[in-house]
This record gives C-alpha cells, sequence and structure tokens, in this order.
C-alpha cells in the first residue's frame, strides 16, 4: 500500500510498507510512514479494523530511546509505553503512532546534553533552557495526517498532556476522550513528574513510589 507524495503538504505522506506484527501484548499491523516535508519516519501500530472506525483507542507516543529501550528510570516513558501497548492490544481496535521526536523534538544528542546538567541539579525545563533549545519542539501535524490517512473517524486519546489533544484538534482531528495513562512514581523521576505537573501542565496526581521497572 502507497500513498504519493504531491507537493510539500504533510497531509501526502508516504507509507513505505506494512506488514504483521506478532507482540507480547497481541498481534498488530506495523506502518511506516515517511513525512515528505521533514522526511522523519514514523511507525504506526494497528489493532483491528480502524478505518471509518469512531472512538478508536489511540496512544501518540514520541520515541525515548533511553526509556523504551534501554528502561531508563529517569522518566516514565517506557511505562507508559507498556501500559498502551496492553490496553491497545485488548481493544477491539485501537493505534499507536510512535513519533520519531526524540527527547520532546530536540534529538538525542541534545537530551543527553540535558541529562548532563540534570546531573548537577537542573530540571528538564531549566536544562533545555540553559541549552538555548525549546522545552518541547514536539509537533502533532504528522500524528494528525496519519490517522486522516488510515481513515479513522474520532479519537480516544490516552495521554496526559492536554497539549497532545489541543494539537491534534488544531490540526481537524475529532478528540472525544482524554483516557489518562499515569504509572506510580519512583523515587528517580519523581522530580521529572513533578516537573511536567508543574510546568507543562500535564494532568498527573501519583506520588507514590514503586520497585523499578522489570526486565522486559
Amino acid at each position: 500500500m502507497s500513498v504519493t507524495r504531491d507537493g510539500g503538504s504533510c497531509e501526502n505522506l508516504l507509507i513505505t510498507v506494512q506488514a504483521q506484527l506478532p507482540t507480547r501484548y497481541g498481534r498488530f499491523r506495523i506502518h511506516a510512514f515517511e513525512c515528505p516535508m521533514s522526511g522523519e519516519e514514523h511507525v504506526v501500530l494497528i489493532r483491528g479494523r480502524v478505518a471509518g472506525k469512531a472512538d478508536v483507542l489511540v496512544r501518540l507516543h514520541s520515541e525515548c530511546m533511553t526509556g523504551d529501550v534501554f528502561g531508563s528510570e529517569r522518566c516514565d516513558c517506557g511505562e507508559q509505553l507498556d501500559e498502551a501497548m496492553r490496553k491497545i492490544g485488548t481493544a477491539k481496535e485501537g493505534v499507536l503512532l510512535y513519533l520519531a521526536q526524540e527527547g520532546r523534538g530536540i534529538g538525542i544528542v541534545n537530551k543527553v546534553a540535558a541529562y548532563h546538567l540534570q546531573d548537577h541539579g537542573l530540571d528538564t525545563v531549566e536544562a533545555n533552557r540553559v541549552l538555548g533549545l525549546p522545552i518541547d519542539a514536539r509537533s502533532y501535524e504528522c500524528a494528525a495526517c496519519m490517522l486522516r490517512v488510515l481513515g479513522v473517524k474520532s479519537v480516544r486519546v490516552m495521554t496526559n498532556n492536554p497539549k497532545k489533544i489541543a494539537e491534534l484538534r488544531k490540526h481537524g482531528v475529532l478528540v472525544t476522550e482524554r483516557i489518562p495513562i499515569q504509572v506510580p512514581a519512583k523515587a528517580t523521576n519523581l522530580r521529572y513528574l513533578e516537573t511536567k505537573r508543574s510546568k507543562m501542565n500535564h494532568i498527573l496526581s501519583t506520588r507514590r513510589l514503586r520497585s523499578p521497572r522489570g526486565r522486559r
């Protein structure tokens, strides 16, 4: 399946390939998209038949190499990804958009530089400012385009970040519900979560601690 490029509009995403993807969370179809504007390559996992469907369960997940791959406890990204895939894996229809936006869009090199500053007392917002970088450089225009290409009519979004809802609506996606996706805090990421709540307007409440994430 392919969608040809036509000019520079993000709407004309190129679907490069699709295949079946069995996982520990269930069977999905995996689609790879390339944005003709940025050249970024995004991945979508689909559960069930979503074309023409309303109120589809959706997770927008920006890639986090340290959390998703290496199990970093500096953030809650890996655990949120696990929880989202568990929920979508048991749903009749669902979509996980895995977006190539490492480090809230600043890239892995800058992200590790920000980690270094955090090791010396700064929070995530302060570290980005010292580096002269945006607090959050992510865009969700491509995510909205991908949902339209897939034919999804409306979505229920798993997120604690109101910005994602606002951005999807700004780009024409009908969002019918926000579903919290919150995992218990740990001592290693408590300040990170508090910064997201107090400085980035994420809707978070828990301050409970728990043991480290198990092996994946």
